[in-house]
């Protein structure tokens, strides 16, 4: 069953609710909206990540390379 709420019902409800359940209330909703956020900020549209290949592919094609070891010291210096 779904039920349609307001949202002045709704902030009326929480301003009901004791102080310890709007603490808890506010704390699920700080971890839930953290989640949102991660996920939208680590989300890669598939156009992009066809981009990404298309353009490793042309640096292939076109003699544009480096060693391992190069790569791996490019991601460190980007990590920090």
């Amino acid at each position: 069953m779904k039920a349609t709420i307001s949202l002045d019902s709704l902030w009326a409800t929480i301003q009901s609710l004791s102080i310890n359940n709007q603490k808890w209330l506010a704390s699920k909703l700080q971890e839930n909206i953290r989640a949102k956020e991660e996920a939208e900020a680590e989300y890669i549209s598939k156009e992009e990540l066809l981009a990404g290949i298309r353009s490793g592919l042309e640096d292939l094609k076109a003699g544009r390379t480096q060693s391992f070891d190069d790569f791996i010291k490019e991601l460190e210096s980007d990590a920090i």
